[in-house]
C-alpha cells in the first residue's frame, strides 16, 4: 500500500528469455465484404437484410470517425460457410434502396499494429 493505492509486483523473467506463448488460433470466420450500401443503413438493417439468409454472426456498417456518417460499405460474419455462399449468390448486385449492392467474401487482413 503506497499513498493509498495498492501496488502489485510482478517478477521479471530473465533477460532474452521469453516465455512460452501458445500460439494464436484464428477461428474460421465466414465474412462478406457489403459494398455501396445506401447511407441510412445501420448495423441492425445489414443484419436483417443478410438473416434471410441464414444465421448472421455480427453485421457492421463502417462509419467514418470524424464525420460519423456511414462509408457506404460494412462487413456480415454468417455462421456457416453455405449460409455464406447462399447470402452471396442471392444478395450481390441486388438493389437496396435504389442502390446495387456488391457482396463477395471479405479477405482477412492482418491487424494493424501502432
Amino acid at each position: 500500500d503506497l499513498n493509498g493505492r495498492q501496488l502489485t509486483v510482478n517478477k521479471a523473467s530473465p533477460r532474452g528469455s521469453r516465455a512460452e506463448r501458445p500460439p494464436r488460433v484464428y477461428e474460421q470466420a465466414f465474412r462478406v465484404y457489403v459494398g455501396n450500401l445506401p447511407w441510412d443503413v445501420d448495423n441492425a438493417r445489414l443484419e436483417q437484410v443478410f438473416s434471410e439468409h441464414g444465421k448472421v454472426v455480427e453485421a457492421r456498417v463502417v462509419y467514418d470517425r470524424e464525420t460519423g456518417r456511414s462509408r457506404g460499405f460494412g462487413f456480415v460474419t454468417m455462421s456457416s460457410e453455405t449460409e455464406l455462399n447462399d447470402a452471396i449468390a442471392a444478395l450481390d448486385g441486388q438493389s437496396l434502396d435504389g442502390r446495387a449492392l456488391r457482396v463477395n467474401v471479405a479477405e482477412q487482413r492482418p491487424r494493424r499494429g501502432f
